[in-house]
């Protein structure tokens, strides 16, 4: 597990929070699964990964390739893992350790708190390959924005 720090983090102490109230419970209650969260932090820097010179028939072809980490990362790399477990209405910071996780979800930091904010459509990530999912795809699509503690309005 990565000890890198993440905007997400404090997503995930409010919703440990949020498990402990009444409206929390009754979230608990309806759900009842396991999730994990496998959170990347942001991007990469910019790098060239290669520069090949092929010499055909008096020829030189250049061949290179440019990789720019503008808002691209893959997921799974370096990632922080949280498990917020409905059965119990714990939020852990770790690997689930009571078996598998109903359903697992990888994706981008920031990709995490504009779903939690709910200003990313899970679908929509999820067929746009922000959002990875493991495990059931039922259990996955009872995840919704709606399990987040809403904002609270002044």
């Amino acid at each position: 597990m990565a000890t890198t720090e993440l905007k997400s983090d404090a997503i995930f102490e409010l919703l440990k929070r949020f498990l402990g109230t009444e409206e929390g419970i009754a979230v608990k209650n309806k759900v009842n699964l396991v999730y994990q969260f496998n959170i990347s932090p942001k991007v990469t820097p910019p790098f060239f990964s290669m520069i090949v010179c092929v010499c055909l028939d008096c020829f030189l072809f250049v061949l290179w390739s440019f990789s720019y980490g503008f808002g691209l990362q893959k997921i799974g790399i370096d990632e922080v893992v949280y498990t917020i477990d409905l059965k119990k209405g714990e939020v852990i910071k770790g690997q689930y350790e009571g078996g598998k996780p109903d359903a697992t979800f990888s994706l981008k930091d920031e990709d995490f708190i504009k779903l939690a904010n709910g200003k990313l459509n899970p679908q929509i990530a999820f067929m746009r390959g922000a959002l990875k999912i493991k495990g059931s795809l039922s259990a996955a699509q009872k995840f919704t924005p709606d399990i987040f503690p809403k904002p609270a309005k002044l």
